[in-house]
């Protein structure tokens, strides 16, 4: 049960046990050698904590106020695609989770449910995420219905410009439609409870799953082929482009996949009301720059104009306070909640934050602090910086 799990790499066990190989190596995995997956967790676990003492924390706040509106926790969960497939209709329980706690769930483009459905049955506050297709039109579309739902933020992903390598997928027989291979099929006859559970569930109800926000045609593995030019994630957006979005865009702006100053100023100066400063969890490019290294340059270039995010890797509570005390405003998290998913729908995923919110709640009175407000880069300093000089910026 998810109860069970003291921490997240607990359900992260459970899940993997739960899943497909293929269905959780899509969802755990990073890209190319992963070598950036090892770097994220080494870029948290070199960053250490300076804690102040007799400071009374004995009612310690991890509300913040971000966009306008103070919220409980510093967290948004992040678009991930594969919700659905972890958990039948995984999107809404995910969701019904966030809205549980006072937090933002924000729609993938690749959903397995459309977002007509999640609105409808979740509740809380949703946000949309948009990978700029091929075909402008159809990215404009999926805006225009997101605003027709009472989605009033858009989050533009602007770091997937080609298609990721990852190897594991393939050798996996990995793919969305799912389709038929000899390797994937034994791959589920090892996991019955997921396929009874999950993929009949579809079958019964409405087919295999797959992305519910593509075309129609484009969902049948008969035309694919034909719509695929369409819906290829564009490689020729550029500034232009974003300032004819922000036209267009009625509601907050969002820019994920950040990780240079100059861009951040960039995306500000376009009209941006908030960066997320994210290497796409190391699931793009293996040799890309941690978060925690970019945020400190990001934060002081943005100075205030916008709001800046941050994720990827986060594991534990703490991992989500040092990136709060490098200037993040809230932090997106992925696939910690999506094991919770995983493993018990709506419940699992509460759990997993119900566990971070302890951590958080613990860490904070370890540092001395009563609440985030008080958290900044003098708590925290780089493992080779001199241990009596915290650094004011990583």
């Amino acid at each position: 049960m998810a109860s069970a799990a003291l921490n997240v790499e607990d359900v992260r066990a459970s899940a993997r046990r739960r899943l497909p190989r293929g269905v959780f190596d899509y969802i755990d995995r990073g890209a190319e050698d992963e070598v950036g997956l090892r770097r994220l967790r080494r870029s948290f676990d070199d960053l250490l904590f300076h804690p102040r003492v007799l400071v009374d924390v004995s009612r310690r706040d991890l509300s913040t106020r971000l966009f306008d509106r103070d919220r409980p926790l510093p967290l948004v969960i992040a678009p991930t695609a594969a919700a659905g497939l972890v958990w039948h209709q995984g999107e809404i329980a995910l969701a019904r989770a966030a809205a549980r706690a006072g937090i933002p769930f924000t729609i993938a483009t690749g959903s397995m449910t459309e977002m007509e459905r999640i609105a409808a049955e979740a509740g809380g506050e949703l946000w949309f995420q948009l990978y700029m297709w091929h075909a402008r039109e159809l990215s404009h579309a999926l805006i225009d219905r997101a605003w027709a739902n009472g989605i009033e933020t858009l989050v533009l992903t602007v770091d997937t410009v080609a298609d990721p390598i990852r190897e594991y997928n393939t050798r996996n027989g990995y793919s969305v439609p799912i389709k038929a291979s000899l390797r994937g099929g034994l791959d589920m006859l090892r996991h019955p409870r997921w396929v009874t559970g999950v993929l009949l569930r579809y079958l019964v109800d409405e087919g295999i799953p797959t992305y519910r926000h593509y075309p129609d045609s484009f969902r049948s593995s008969i035309t694919r082929k034909a719509t695929w030019e369409q819906v290829r994630l564009t490689d020729a957006m550029g500034w232009d482009d974003l300032a004819a979005l922000r036209r267009r865009w009625r509601g907050r702006l969002i820019l994920k996949g950040i990780l240079r100053a100059d861009d951040a100023v960039r995306a500000v100066e376009a009209g941006a009301d908030g960066i997320v400063v994210s290497s796409h969890g190391a699931r793009n490019l293996d040799a890309a720059v941690p978060p925690v290294h970019a945020l400190p340059a990001i934060v002081d270039a943005v100075r205030g104009r916008a709001a800046v995010l941050a994720d990827s890797g986060v594991r534990r509570g703490a991992d989500i306070l040092k990136l709060i005390a490098l200037g993040a405003d809230a932090v997106l998290i992925g696939r910690a909640p999506l094991y919770g998913t995983a493993i018990g729908g709506e419940a699992g995923a509460s759990h997993v934050l119900h566990l971070l919110r302890q951590e958080m709640q613990a860490v904070l009175g370890f540092l001395g602090c009563a609440s985030l407000k008080a958290l900044d880069r003098s708590f925290v300093s780089h493992a080779g910086d001199r241990p009596d000089r915290p650094s004011t910026g990583v």
